[in-house]
């Protein structure tokens, strides 16, 4: 991962990593905060308003805003959330407490996490409240296998196909169709015309969503 990096404050205020070298952030610049709920929870959880239990897949644990915000999700909705997140290059602490993340949930019990998961161990499940276990996965997605239709949703948030192509190979994104169950969703941001093709490619019913903030389109990917 690029060493050449620095925290910037997005438009809606929250914080993410930009990497001058490769013009890439973790998150929007046109709001961190605003793209993460609006790609990952409206248009991603809460297709699943009517189930108590669900189990997640996250592509691209970074600075660990999906994953509190998950939590945050799970405590109001009273669901069982099992979060898995896989990350290759894990961000410092010192970069997590320079993100601030803890100002920005509405459940003051849950500030402390947004430090604290980047204290968690790897690569075993932590029961982090009554209802949400995460497991941090520290292995590139390439070379993990997923347990086949185990997930109701997967988080998909790598870096753009531009800059990290690899994680968008058809081979990849077949391993993700697998992992799902029946009528499971894959959700991201990317809304280019090869990953749609080769969504379809890998057996997903493509769906273009309204994007977030600075963006026209988003996609889901049902199984």
């Amino acid at each position: 991962m690029q060493k050449n990096r620095e925290i910037i404050t997005t438009a809606d205020g929250s914080k993410t990593i930009f990497f001058p070298d490769i013009n890439e952030n973790y998150h929007s610049h046109h709001g961190a905060l605003q793209e993460a709920r609006h790609v990952f929870f409206k248009n991603g959880l809460d297709h699943f308003s009517g189930r108590n239990e669900l189990t997640v897949f996250e592509v691209g644990f970074g600075t660990g805003l999906n994953t509190l915000l998950a939590i945050e999700y799970a405590e109001h909705h009273r669901k069982k959330i099992t979060y898995h997140s896989i990350e290759a290059f894990p961000v410092s602490l010192e970069e997590a407490g320079a993100l601030d993340y803890g100002s920005l949930t509405g459940n003051p019990s849950l500030k402390t996490w947004a430090t604290d998961l980047h204290l968690l161990s790897w690569n075993e499940e932590h029961r982090l409240t009554d209802h949400f276990r995460l497991k941090k996965l520290l292995s590139k997605l390439e070379d993990y296998s997923l347990e086949t239709a185990f997930y109701d949703c997967i988080f998909f948030d790598a870096f753009g196909p531009r800059v990290q192509s690899e994680m968008w190979a058809p081979e990849i994104l077949k391993k993700m169709y697998e992992g799902l169950k029946k009528e499971g969703l894959l959700v991201t941001y990317c809304a280019k015309g090869q990953v749609k093709r080769d969504l379809k490619s890998a057996g997903f019913r493509v769906e273009a969503a309204p994007g977030p903030p600075g963006k026209r389109e988003m996609t889901l990917a049902w199984k």
